[in-house]
C-alpha cells in the first residue's frame, strides 16, 4: 500500500528532474543592490567593518528554481584572489515560480578591515583603504555555478 503511495512522488521527481536546464545569467535577475561597509563590532578589541550585499533574486525564466543557493565570493579590487566568501540559500526545496521575487538576501564577508586608534568612518576614509567587490554566482538543483553579477562595495558605513 505504502509503495503505491510513494511511486507517484517519485514519478513527478524525475518528470521534474527532466525538465530543461535553465541558463542562470539569463533566467535569474539581481534587483535592488546595495552594498556597504558593515559595522561588525568590536573583535579582539578593534572595530571591524566587513563588505556586505543586499539584493533579492527574481525568476525571469519560465521554470521553478528548486533549491536555489549563492555563493558571493569577494575581492579587493586590486587583487584575484577570494578575500572572503557567504553562502546562501536563496530558496529551498519548495523553489521559486516563474516571476517570482525572494525576500531581501545579504551576504557578508567573515573577513574585513579592523583598526583600533580610527572611528568606523575614519576607517572608510584612510589612505591605506583597498575598496572590494563582490561577485554573485548561483545555482539551483544540480547544475553547475554561473556568474549572475558583479557588484562594487561602496565606501558606506551599514550598521544593519
Amino acid at each position: 500500500m505504502r509503495a503505491s503511495a510513494v511511486l507517484p512522488i517519485l514519478l513527478a521527481l524525475v518528470c521534474a528532474a527532466c525538465g530543461p536546464t535553465v541558463d542562470l545569467a539569463k533566467g535569474l535577475q539581481v534587483e535592488m543592490v546595495s552594498t556597504g561597509w558593515f559595522d561588525a563590532g568590536i573583535v579582539n578589541g578593534q572595530n571591524k567593518l566587513v563588505p556586505t550585499a543586499s539584493f533579492k533574486l527574481k525568476n525571469v525564466s519560465d521554470q521553478k528554481l528548486v533549491t536555489l543557493q549563492i555563493n558571493a565570493l569577494f575581492r579587493r579590487v586590486n587583487e584575484n584572489d577570494e578575500w572572503g566568501s557567504a553562502f546562501l540559500t536563496a530558496v529551498g526545496s519548495q523553489g521559486l515560480a516563474p516571476g517570482a521575487t525572494t525576500d531581501v538576501l545579504t551576504a557578508r564577508s567573515q573577513l574585513g578591515y579592523t583598526g583600533s586608534d580610527q572611528t568606523r568612518a575614519e576607517m572608510l576614509q584612510n589612505t591605506h583603504f583597498v575598496d572590494a567587490k563582490v561577485q554573485l554566482f548561483a545555482k539551483y538543483a544540480s547544475t553547475q555555478w554561473v556568474k549572475i553579477g558583479e557588484y562594487p562595495i561602496v565606501r558606506e558605513l551599514l550598521t544593519k
